[in-house]
């Protein structure tokens, strides 16, 4: 299940919208949605959740880039809204590149000098295949310090779970008006 909304700043404080992202299909889609909430060029925080499997938090300060953050790249990178979010230059990946690389790899599917084992805990060194080839991480990606002067730490920002949408609202001040789209 999940759960998307805009906050935008005016000068009365933050207001809040219900977005559905079904005609969204990339950042640029989703930044100019964004900048349709606040005619003023004031910040816009587009703030997606999906349960408890990830967060992402898009900030548009008028005609800026977007600044994002992911708190889970590999669990948003199975996600279609996620991957919105995973553009090639946050996950530090050539643009266009789609990390289909059949040369690299050894017939049983590692890549050359890879072992296919995997790390004594079971774990898979901390990357994870987005379905392209490419190591998506586990964790966060992106600009933790995209809420810094709004109130919300880096500190903060990273140790967010479950109803992390509604603790970046409330320490926005924004909780009221939030809790009116969900």
């Amino acid at each position: 299940m999940y759960f998307a909304a805009l906050l935008a700043r005016t000068e009365d404080g933050w207001e809040a919208s219900d977005t559905e992202l079904d005609d969204v299909e990339t950042l640029s889609d989703l930044a100019d949605l964004a900048r349709e909430a606040s005619p003023d060029e004031d910040t816009v925080l587009v703030l997606i959740e999906q349960e408890d499997a990830w967060f992402g938090v898009v900030r548009v300060d008028g005609e800026e880039d977007p600044r994002i953050y992911v708190s889970d790249a590999a669990a948003a990178a199975r996600s279609s809204y996620g991957e919105i979010l995973l553009t090639d230059e946050l996950l530090g990946r050539d643009p266009g590149d789609d990390g289909d690389d059949l040369d690299a790899l050894d017939l049983d599917g590692t890549e050359d000098g890879e072992s296919d084992d995997e790390d004594e805990d079971g774990a898979d060194g901390g990357a994870a295949s987005a379905g392209s080839g490419d190591a998506v991480p586990h964790g966060p990606v992106g600009d933790p310090e995209v809420l810094d002067d709004l109130g919300v730490s880096e500190k903060e920002l990273r140790s967010m779970s479950g109803d992390a949408v509604g603790e970046i609202a409330e320490a926005l001040g924004a909780s009221e008006v939030l809790e009116t789209v969900r």
